[in-house]
């Protein structure tokens, strides 16, 4: 009987390694796709250093799953749905805190702050109360952390509203952005490639972003080390256009390479 189970589990294992092996092979297509946009079928092999039809099956096994659009050629991978804001908020929550708590030492009293969107930026702006501040914010929650305090001064950006996020966007919180001047502005992310390049899912958001950076003389990426490389189909920034990165220790050697190689302060907590 004894040899009958090892055979058996012998013959399990071959049967679930080959599926293991595709699945990881789909999620590091899917990543590529979400990086790069549409990619025709002898590029995706290359990549996965897999044959034609291999990778055309591979992407109609997705495509049957609902996780990318084929397109003539090729394919392009779906923008998963944007989970809701107070799940996010719970998630990685130490090292949002640990990231909130080093950026929280950088402002300086008079000074005018901008928080961009997300669950990080809201763990920093719980670390400003009692500050002699400005805070510029499209973000929400933050506006709901810190309205009663006094002395804060809160400027909520004008905008339509998202309610699954919690954020303002669209031409008027992009107007008021451009007659504001911040000396920092805290940026958060949805994903940070190899290179540096700083990443968002969503790209009604994105034109804010671009706003945002306009408008700061500072501006500093919080970065949690599973945004490395995280998700994200629409590009926010370079890595030359971020003056400061905070992140946690666990984060991609060779990415805070590429950052500290464009200039980047980087801070790892």
């Amino acid at each position: 009987m004894q040899y009958l189970d090892q055979g058996r589990a012998k013959s399990l294992k071959r049967v679930r390694l080959p599926s293991m092996l595709r699945e990881s092979r789909h999620e590091r297509l899917l990543r590529i796709l979400r990086a790069e946009g549409v990619l025709p079928v002898g590029e995706i092999a290359k990549r996965l250093a897999v044959s034609e039809a291999t990778a055309r099956r591979d992407l109609n096994d997705l495509g049957d799953a609902g996780r990318l659009t084929r397109v003539y050629g090729g394919a392009v991978a779906r923008t998963p749905a944007e989970p809701p804001f107070a799940e996010e908020v719970v998630d990685d929550l130490a090292d949002k805190d640990a990231l909130a708590a080093r950026a929280a030492e950088l402002v300086q009293d008079g000074e005018v702050v901008l928080l961009d969107i997300g669950t990080t930026t809201l763990q920093l702006a719980r670390r400003l109360h009692g500050r002699q501040i400005t805070v510029a914010t499209s973000n929400l929650a933050v506006y709901e952390e810190l309205r009663e305090d006094p002395e804060v001064t809160l400027v909520l950006l004008g905008g339509e509203v998202r309610r699954n996020y919690r954020s303002l966007v669209g031409f008027l919180t992009e107007t008021a952005l451009s007659h504001l001047y911040a000396d920092r502005l805290f940026l958060g992310t949805s994903g940070v490639l190899p290179d540096g390049r700083v990443l968002d899912t969503t790209d009604v958001e994105v034109p804010v972003k671009h706003a945002m950076l306009a408008a700061a003389r500072q501006v500093v990426l919080l970065a949690t080390a599973r945004k490395f490389p995280g998700s994200g189909n629409a590009r926010v920034c370079g890595p030359g256009e971020i003056d400061v990165l905070i992140t946690n220790q666990a984060s991609d050697p060779p990415t805070l390479a590429a950052f500290r190689e464009a200039d980047v302060e980087v801070f790892q907590v």
